[in-house]
């Protein structure tokens, strides 16, 4: 059984906007699955329904076997913190918090001890490199280490998947290889990946490739 299952999906915005026609993806635990496309092509539309930003319109989403069309409300927002951790291209951080603050998030929202989130921040931030700037605001970070403390703080709940949209994109080729070696080694560890990528060297990064073209595979 795939951790998760697409089977024929249609999405459209408006009811004029069809932006996914019949698409289909299958991805097991522990893997690294690349999306390529051309921009409108529907790839973030793919990521928002994985994660339940948006619903279906036909067709099944399956997750760890579970029907996702009976979730919504609160009990989406619970699957989507507790299975799914996002790395997105501008790193999503909160500028006026400190890179503890913004690594520890998913932690406060679970109300886990202080002791507890000390301890789970420094471990992650000592793991990927970014220990001596866990005082600092964002706005003091090179893109390279905000997109390090964007992965700390999506994996630091040990997710059944982490979807990363474009997040080499705002990275210049070097620090982006980098955020994929770290990527790669984190696959290893057992981490599920789904990347949505225009970059041909990122999907060779990865284990295999999905096509999506006007929200149709190729």
């Amino acid at each position: 059984m795939p951790l998760l299952s697409l089977e024929n999906i249609t999405k459209s915005y408006d009811k004029k906007t069809l932006v996914l026609k019949k698409f289909n993806l299958y991805v097991d635990s522990g893997e690294m699955v690349a999306i390529m496309g051309k921009s409108g092509s529907g790839k973030s539309t793919v990521l928002n329904i994985i994660s339940g930003i948006d619903s279906v319109d036909d067709g099944r989403y399956t997750f760890q076997g579970s029907d996702m069309s009976e979730l919504s409300g609160d009990k989406m927002t619970v699957f989507r913190r507790e299975n799914i951790g996002f790395v997105l291209q501008h790193f999503a951080l909160i500028e006026n918090n400190t890179v503890f603050k913004n690594i520890a998030l998913p932690l406060y929202l679970k109300n886990e001890p202080n002791k507890v989130i000390k301890k789970k921040v420094v471990a992650i931030a000592k793991e990927l490199g970014i220990e001596k700037q866990l005082g600092k605001i964002p706005k003091k970070l090179s893109g390279g280490e905000a997109q390090r403390v964007a992965i700390a703080r999506a994996i630091i709940n040990k997710p059944s998947l982490i979807l990363a949209d474009e997040p080499t994109g705002a990275l210049d080729e070097n620090t982006g290889l980098k955020i994929m070696q770290i990527f790669q080694k984190l696959h290893q560890q057992g981490h599920t990946f789904i990347i949505v990528t225009h970059d041909a060297s990122v999907a060779a990064m990865c284990d295999r490739t999905i096509k999506i073209k006007d929200g149709k595979n190729i």
